[in-house]
């Protein structure tokens, strides 16, 4: 049994990484603005991990692990704030680990790599192409410096496309699942040709916690399904699969030109650590 923080943790993928802690027996400390976890097993933290306060550690509770999931502006790729948060991220992140924290988990985001074809490894050079793949690659790059420098353990968890729990995030799955329930029969939509990783809320929950609660391997770890599927295919299935009466409105929206044509994960050091670790 450990003891993790999860920053973010009323956040989408939060209250899912949440929820797989427990049911592995740790003991949580969730830091969110506004905590919603009730489980006896769940400590419930507002502290301002932006503070800057040098004794950050101690006043989190002194985990085992963090889990930093904590991000604004996630799905609005050119918002300046991915820059002008950068710097707050890396600060609380380094004094987690200058007060105890030795292994730091952080997600990341297949948008670091830029456009790319093919399957993206930990050595795959990345080019973002947008503020929020720029400030992701410069943390990761930032803080696999500090942990060879300052001897502690980070898993970056380079994530790909979700899917699940729709009505609460802001995915495409999302938006259409709300495009429905109000009643809308059409969707604008891309042209749809596009492949990409996708995987279900639950099974990455299972993997950031996976791979965060395991000391044997680090570094960059891609959490991902390793397989890549049109757009227009997963997108439709789930339609299909939620009963939905609404139609996709082909060619809407062009596809964005930082968009690869096939982009996938490789899932190597995943499936090794879900294999040792019997999850």
């Amino acid at each position: 049994m450990k003891t993790v923080l999860v920053t973010g943790s009323s956040g989408y993928i939060g209250k899912h990484v949440v929820a797989a802690l427990l049911a592995k027996d740790h003991l949580v400390i969730a830091n969110d603005l506004v905590p919603s976890n009730t489980d006896a097993h769940v400590t419930n933290s507002t502290e301002d991990i932006f503070s800057g306060e040098k004794d950050i550690y101690e006043r989190l509770g002194k985990p085992d692990i963090v889990i930093h999931l904590a991000w604004e502006a996630g799905f609005i790729h050119n918002s300046p704030l991915h820059l002008l948060r950068l710097s707050d991220h890396f600060r609380f992140l380094t004094d987690m680990a200058a007060g105890g924290c030795k292994n730091i988990a952080v997600m990341g985001s297949m948008h670091e790599v830029g456009f790319y074809e093919g399957a993206i490894t930990e050595d795959t050079p990345c080019n973002p192409l947008s503020l929020y793949g720029i400030a992701k690659n410069a943390l990761r790059q930032a803080l696999l410096l500090e942990s060879k420098q300052n001897d502690f353990n980070l898993y970056w968890l380079r994530g790909y496309y979700i899917y699940g729990d729709d009505r609460r995030g802001s995915s495409i799955f999302s938006k259409i699942a709300r495009a429905a329930d109000a009643g809308e029969k059409e969707f604008p939509f891309t042209t749809g040709k596009n492949k990409y990783d996708f995987i279900s809320i639950d099974g990455l929950a299972t993997q950031i916690v996976a791979a965060s609660t395991q000391t044997k391997v680090s570094g960059v770890i891609n959490v991902c399904s390793g397989k890549a599927v049109s757009l227009a295919e997963q997108v439709e299935a789930f339609i299909k699969e939620n009963d939905f009466d609404i139609t996709l409105k082909y060619g809407a929206f062009p596809d964005r030109e930082y968009d690869s044509g096939a982009i996938w994960g490789d899932d190597t050091k995943i499936q090794t650590i879900l294999l040792n670790e019997k999850f």
